[in-house]
Protein backbone atom coordinates (compact mmCIF):
# COMPACT_ATOMS: atom_id res chain seq x y z
CA UNK A 1 0.00 0.00 0.00
CA UNK A 2 2.75 2.58 0.55
CA UNK A 3 3.50 2.39 -3.22
CA UNK A 4 0.06 2.28 -4.20
CA UNK A 5 -0.82 5.80 -6.69
CA UNK A 6 -4.03 5.30 -5.76
CA UNK A 7 -4.02 5.12 -2.14
CA UNK A 8 -4.89 8.41 -0.49
CA UNK A 9 -4.21 7.41 3.30
CA UNK A 10 -1.11 9.48 4.81
CA UNK A 11 -0.94 6.42 7.46
CA UNK A 12 0.89 4.24 5.52
CA UNK A 13 3.07 6.57 4.39
CA UNK A 14 4.44 8.00 7.95
CA UNK A 15 4.59 4.40 9.47
CA UNK A 16 8.58 2.74 9.32
CA UNK A 17 9.38 0.58 6.43
CA UNK A 18 11.63 -1.25 8.46
CA UNK A 19 10.98 -2.27 12.41
CA UNK A 20 14.15 -5.13 13.53
CA UNK A 21 13.95 -7.99 16.64
CA UNK A 22 15.78 -5.54 19.28
CA UNK A 23 13.40 -2.63 18.62
CA UNK A 24 10.77 -2.25 21.29
CA UNK A 25 7.74 -2.06 19.02
CA UNK A 26 8.34 -5.07 17.21
CA UNK A 27 5.73 -7.54 16.52
CA UNK A 28 3.66 -5.53 18.38
CA UNK A 29 0.45 -3.25 16.58
CA UNK A 30 1.05 0.85 16.68
CA UNK A 31 -0.27 2.51 19.87
CA UNK A 32 -3.24 3.78 19.91
CA UNK A 33 -4.43 1.79 17.07
CA UNK A 34 -7.68 -0.05 16.86
CA UNK A 35 -6.06 -3.14 16.40
CA UNK A 36 -4.10 -2.64 20.28
CA UNK A 37 -7.17 -1.85 21.83
CA UNK A 38 -8.76 -5.24 20.66
CA UNK A 39 -5.51 -6.96 21.90
CA UNK A 40 -6.18 -5.37 25.18
CA UNK A 41 -10.19 -6.42 25.06
CA UNK A 42 -9.18 -10.02 24.43
CA UNK A 43 -6.44 -9.91 27.04
CA UNK A 44 -9.21 -8.72 29.30
CA UNK A 45 -11.65 -11.21 28.55
CA UNK A 46 -9.70 -13.77 28.76
CA UNK A 47 -8.67 -12.41 32.23
CA UNK A 48 -12.18 -12.74 33.30
CA UNK A 49 -12.33 -16.40 31.88
CA UNK A 50 -9.18 -17.68 34.12
CA UNK A 51 -10.72 -15.81 37.33
CA UNK A 52 -14.20 -17.44 36.47
CA UNK A 53 -12.41 -21.15 36.16
CA UNK A 54 -10.59 -20.90 39.08
CA UNK A 55 -13.94 -19.85 40.73
CA UNK A 56 -15.35 -23.03 39.43
CA UNK A 57 -12.63 -25.08 40.78
CA UNK A 58 -12.93 -23.69 44.22
CA UNK A 59 -16.98 -24.34 44.38
CA UNK A 60 -17.12 -28.16 42.79
CA UNK A 61 -13.36 -29.08 44.02
CA UNK A 62 -12.23 -31.55 47.20
CA UNK A 63 -9.61 -30.01 49.42
CA UNK A 64 -6.80 -32.66 49.86
CA UNK A 65 -4.48 -32.81 52.44
CA UNK A 66 -1.69 -30.64 51.13
CA UNK A 67 -4.77 -27.87 51.65
CA UNK A 68 -5.11 -26.77 48.04
CA UNK A 69 -8.87 -27.52 46.17
CA UNK A 70 -8.54 -30.10 43.71
CA UNK A 71 -10.92 -31.45 40.81
CA UNK A 72 -10.61 -34.12 38.02
CA UNK A 73 -10.47 -32.87 34.22
CA UNK A 74 -13.91 -34.46 33.71
CA UNK A 75 -15.43 -33.19 36.39
CA UNK A 76 -14.65 -29.77 35.70
CA UNK A 77 -14.95 -30.35 32.07
CA UNK A 78 -18.92 -31.46 32.54
CA UNK A 79 -19.26 -28.33 34.97
CA UNK A 80 -17.30 -25.54 32.99
CA UNK A 81 -18.08 -26.33 29.33
CA UNK A 82 -21.95 -25.27 30.13
CA UNK A 83 -20.00 -21.73 30.63
CA UNK A 84 -17.24 -21.68 28.31
CA UNK A 85 -16.13 -24.45 25.26
CA UNK A 86 -12.91 -23.07 25.52
CA UNK A 87 -11.99 -24.94 28.82
CA UNK A 88 -8.78 -26.51 27.93
CA UNK A 89 -7.56 -23.44 26.43
CA UNK A 90 -8.28 -21.83 29.76
CA UNK A 91 -6.69 -24.36 31.45
CA UNK A 92 -3.62 -23.45 29.52
CA UNK A 93 -3.81 -20.15 30.37
CA UNK A 94 -4.37 -20.50 34.15
CA UNK A 95 -1.38 -22.84 34.30
CA UNK A 96 0.82 -20.61 32.29
CA UNK A 97 0.34 -17.78 35.26
CA UNK A 98 0.73 -19.80 37.98
CA UNK A 99 -2.74 -20.54 39.39
CA UNK A 100 -3.69 -24.47 38.42
CA UNK A 101 -1.30 -27.68 38.36
CA UNK A 102 -1.99 -30.67 36.19
CA UNK A 103 0.13 -33.41 34.39
CA UNK A 104 0.64 -33.23 31.05
CA UNK A 105 1.12 -31.22 28.47
CA UNK A 106 -2.55 -31.28 27.36
CA UNK A 107 -5.71 -32.52 28.18
CA UNK A 108 -8.23 -34.78 26.05
CA UNK A 109 -11.97 -35.20 26.75
CA UNK A 110 -12.28 -38.68 27.75
CA UNK A 111 -8.69 -39.86 27.86
CA UNK A 112 -7.70 -37.60 30.78
CA UNK A 113 -10.77 -37.55 32.27
CA UNK A 114 -8.66 -38.69 35.92
CA UNK A 115 -5.99 -36.00 35.69
CA UNK A 116 -6.15 -34.00 38.83
CA UNK A 117 -5.94 -30.03 38.57
CA UNK A 118 -5.17 -28.51 41.47
CA UNK A 119 -5.57 -25.25 42.05
CA UNK A 120 -3.10 -23.37 43.52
Amino acid sequence: QRKNPFSNDDRLASKPVHIHRGDPTYGRPPEGSKTERRGKDAHSHVGKEVEELCLMIRNTGRRGEDGHLSVTFGQLFETYVTISNKVVGILLRARKHGLVHFEGEMLWQGKDDDVVITLL
